[in-house]
């Protein structure tokens, strides 16, 4: 099974809607008992909180379920437990590699590098804008399911 993890700040924004998007775009590929998702935070700030309402509402919006949830910080033994650490943003990716301490096997990414692309997916806790960061997520999840499948496919 191939297990991703994708990351922002507080988990309940981005990452969230990351897991949830993924997951739906695994169930509509039939890989749901080959791909796991989960999503954390690099900080402790939003520990135990449900997804942010604008989370929800973009997501129910677009008919993809949302995953039942509650923020949780990503630890060192993450980086064992998953196959690729997905973070939103630049300062995701330097908070991440603080939380594991490097990354010899290559498996911390930044989610629009899966699009061919070098920005980073804007925060709506204050940018406001969820619809934005909805296609951003959309976009990088879309191409990283088709690497995925590809992986699998050539294996």
């Amino acid at each position: 099974m191939i297990k991703i993890l994708f990351v922002c700040h507080g988990n309940i924004c981005r990452s969230t809607m990351a897991e949830s998007v993924m997951a739906h775009l695994i169930q509509s590929a039939n890989l749901t008992h080959q791909i796991h998702v989960a999503s954390a935070a690099t900080s402790r700030e939003e520990i135990g909180n449900p997804p942010h309402h604008g989370t929800v509402s973009k997501l129910r919006q677009m008919k993809i379920p949302v995953i039942p949830h509650r923020a949780v910080q990503m630890t060192r033994q993450d980086y064992q437990a998953y196959d690729y650490l997905v973070g939103m943003d630049s300062a995701n990716i330097r908070n991440m590699l603080r939380i594991v301490g490097s990354d010899p096997e290559g498996k911390i990414y930044k989610l629009l590098s899966f699009a061919g692309k070098e920005g980073d997916i804007a925060d709506p806790w204050y940018t406001g804008n969820f619809d934005e960061t909805y296609q951003d997520v959309m976009e990088g999840c879309q191409a990283l399911l088709t690497q995925i499948q590809a992986q699998v496919s050539n294996a």
